[in-house]
């Protein structure tokens, strides 16, 4: 299968290239921003003329503050250009992975997230990437995958080597505890991405490791596990730690369709247990 990844210089893109190289798909290489840019409608005929039988869509915005800032850049990249990718994949009848965010829901909720519950976005980034779901899904009336994840770690510099780095210069950490989510790890949505779409079952679906938790606990979690339990962690809260962004307080999501597919992901702690053993 000829395979296009956008944003394939991004921790999940580099690990989708790695798993779906393993497993013998054929990648067709583009350019990343700034060379590409997604937002740009010439994107649609540039795609579809390579013929892919399957794209996935990881190129984002993906700074919630930067998108609270610009909500414009937010709505360009997240919203149209996906709009942009789905046009293209109608163009030459692909297959389209989007992956979405737990950010489309309010966090308002009192048990962890379904597929079918209602979105409610409370900040740009996440009406955002809504929108770019409800794009998708006008163009792509079948043949589309919407994986919507959480948290993701495994590359580049995501939370734990921020709360490593802050721990080494500072001695001592501040970490929310009514921020509530699921911590992903990039090499196991890859391999839960590849898993799904030779499923041909379309829809909507939620991926990420098993288990949730606060940015406290994953915080004390990575001092643990990178020996450095002897740094002070300190809790605080949202509302004493002021941001650009709203953010939406609890947004766990449950894995009900992909289980029904027998496609699962381990637990948190687990994945990131491995990603400090690769290390």
């Amino acid at each position: 299968m000829r395979v296009i990844i956008t944003g394939a210089s991004g921790q999940l893109g580099q690990a989708l290239h790695k798993e779906l190289t393993t497993q013998g798909y054929e990648i067709i290489d583009i350019p990343d921003y700034p060379e590409l840019d997604i937002s740009d409608h010439s994107v649609v005929p540039l795609l579809s003329d390579l013929y892919p039988e399957l794209v996935i869509h990881c190129a984002a915005l993906t700074n919630v503050d930067a998108c609270a800032k610009d909500p414009d850049a937010a709505f360009a990249v997240n919203a149209f250009g996906t709009q942009n990718v789905a046009h293209a994949c109608l163009r030459c009848n692909a297959q389209m992975v989007l992956i979405s965010t737990n950010e489309v829901f309010s966090g308002r909720s009192d048990r962890p997230y379904l597929e079918g519950d209602p979105p409610q976005p409370v900040n740009p980034y996440g009406s955002s990437k809504r929108a770019g779901e409800q794009m998708a899904a006008h163009y792509l009336k079948d043949g589309l995958y919407i994986v919507r994840t959480a948290w993701l770690f495994g590359g580049g510099h995501m939370f734990p080597e921020k709360i490593i780095a802050a721990a080494d210069k500072n001695g001592a950490l501040q970490v929310v505890t009514d921020e509530v989510g699921n911590p992903t790890y990039a090499p196991d949505l890859a391999k839960a991405v590849a898993q799904l779409v030779q499923t041909h079952a379309y829809g909507i679906y939620h991926f990420t490791n098993a288990g949730y938790c606060s940015r406290f606990d994953f915080a004390r979690e990575i001092l643990r596990l990178s020996g450095r339990e002897h740094v002070q962690l300190n809790p605080t809260t949202l509302a004493q730690y002021p941001r650009p962004s709203v953010v939406p307080p609890f947004t766990p999501l449950a894995n009900l369709r992909g289980a029904e597919l027998s496609i699962t992901l381990r637990s948190w702690q687990e994945a990131l247990a491995d990603h400090f053993a690769q290390k």
